[in-house]
C-alpha cells in the first residue's frame, strides 16, 4: 500500500483555510496601503542618508544649477557662509552636493541639498562637485530634509516653515514627518506656530538660532490676540528692532509683546469758535474739548464784562438746567 507523504495534508488547503487566507488578505487590503506607504518612505529616508555613498562625483558649472523647489532656510548666515567659502577656497570642496536633472529645463539641474556649497563655487568661479541622481519630488524633499536634520543645520522655525511649504506644495504629512524625522505631535505644534504668527515676523526675526519650540510657542500664544499681532508687525519695523543683531531680535519681540500696554486714546482736537457781539464791540473766542470749555473776551471793557458774567453764572446755570429738563420732557 502506498505510504502517504508527511506533507501531503498541506498540499490541498481546506475550505476553512481558504477562508482564513481570504480574511487575512482583506485585512491587509484595509491596512496595507498606509503601511506600505510608510515603509516606502522609510526606505527613501534611509537611502537619502546614504545618497552620496559610492556614487560618481562630477564637476558641474554652477551656472547650470537652480535652487530646490522648496526653500528650507530663512535668509542666510553671512558669517557662516564666508567661513565656508574660505574653507573651500583654501582646501577645496570636500563634500559633494546632490542635484537632480531639472524637471522642466533640459540641460540644467535642481539642487537637492548643498545650496551654500554651490553658492561658494559660483562666487569663487570654480566648478562644483556634485552627485547627479534621478529623483521624484517626494524623494527630493526627503533627501533634502534628512540631510539638514542630520547636520542639525536648521532651526526650529526653519523646519516649521519648511514643513508648511512642503504641505503647500502638495506633500502629505507622512512625507513631511519622514523628511524631518518628527512625529504627529511635533508636526502639529510646528504648523500651529507658523499658521498663527504672520509671515512678515518670520522674515524680520530671521532663523533665530538657539530659539527652540517652547519660546516660539510662547510667542504664538501672545500672537493669538489680534492687538498683539498688530503690535508685532509694527515693532519689527522700528529702528530698535532693525538695529538689533539677529540673535537679539526674537527676545526683543517677545519682551515687547509680554509688556502690557494700554492702547492710547486718540487725541481729540479742541473745537475752536470765534465771533463778535454787540456790533463788534466784543470779540469772543470759545474752545471746547470734552469736559473743558474756555471763554475769552476781547474788548475795551472786557474785565468789567467778564466780572458781570461771573456774577450771573449761578442764575445762568439754573436757566440752563431748566431748559435741559424741558427738552427731556418733550
Amino acid at each position: 500500500m502506498a505510504r502517504n507523504h508527511s506533507l501531503a495534508k498541506f498540499a490541498q488547503p481546506t475550505a476553512e483555510e481558504h477562508q482564513r487566507t481570504a480574511d487575512v488578505r482583506a485585512e491587509y487590503t484595509r491596512r496595507g496601503a498606509s503601511r506600505s506607504m510608510m515603509q516606502s518612505l522609510d526606505e527613501l529616508a534611509e537611502t537619502s542618508i546614504r545618497m552620496l555613498e559610492g556614487e560618481t562625483v562630477v564637476s558641474l558649472d554652477p551656472g547650470l544649477l537652480e535652487g530646490s523647489f522648496v526653500a528650507d532656510r530663512i535668509g542666510d548666515d553671512q558669517e557662516d557662509y564666508v567661513q565656508l567659502r574660505e574653507a573651500i577656497r583654501q582646501s577645496g570642496q570636500s563634500t559633494p552636493i546632490l542635484v537632480r536633472p531639472h524637471p522642466d529645463a533640459e540641460g540644467r539641474y535642481m539642487i537637492v541639498f548643498g545650496h551654500r556649497r554651490a553658492r561658494a563655487a559660483r562666487d569663487l568661479n570654480i566648478p562644483v562637485r556634485a552627485v547627479v541622481k534621478q529623483l521624484e519630488d517626494i524623494a527630493h524633499v526627503i533627501a533634502q530634509g534628512q540631510e539638514n536634520t542630520a547636520r542639525s543645520d536648521l532651526t526650529f522655525i526653519e523646519k516649521s516653515l519648511f514643513a508648511k511649504k512642503l504641505i503647500s506644495n502638495g506633500m502629505s504629512k507622512d512625507v513631511v514627518k519622514v523628511a524631518l524625522t518628527i512625529d504627529d505631535t511635533l508636526l502639529s505644534r510646528m504648523l500651529s506656530v507658523v499658521e498663527t504668527i504672520p509671515e512678515g515676523v518670520f522674515d524680520a526675526v530671521g532663523a533665530a538660532k538657539g530659539v527652540g519650540r517652547d519660546r516660539w510657542e510662547d510667542l504664538k500664544k501672545l500672537a493669538q490676540m489680534p492687538a498683539n499681532l498688530e503690535r508685532a508687525l509694527e515693532f519689527v519695523r522700528t529702528d530698535t528692532f532693525r538695529n538689533a543683531t539677529e540673535p537679539e531680535r526674537f527676545n526683543l519681540l517677545l519682551t515687547e509683546l509680554k509688556t502690557n500696554k494700554k492702547p492710547k486714546k486718540p487725541a481729540t482736537s479742541p473745537s475752536l469758535r470765534q465771533f463778535d457781539v454787540a456790533a463788534k464791540a466784543v470779540s469772543v473766542t470759545t474752545k471746547s474739548s470734552g469736559k473743558t470749555f474756555t471763554l475769552a473776551l476781547t474788548s475795551k471793557d472786557a474785565s468789567k464784562f467778564g466780572a458781570f458774567l461771573s456774577d450771573q453764572l449761578e442764575t445762568l446755570y439754573q436757566t440752563f438746567q431748566r431748559n435741559e429738563q424741558a427738552k427731556l420732557g418733550d
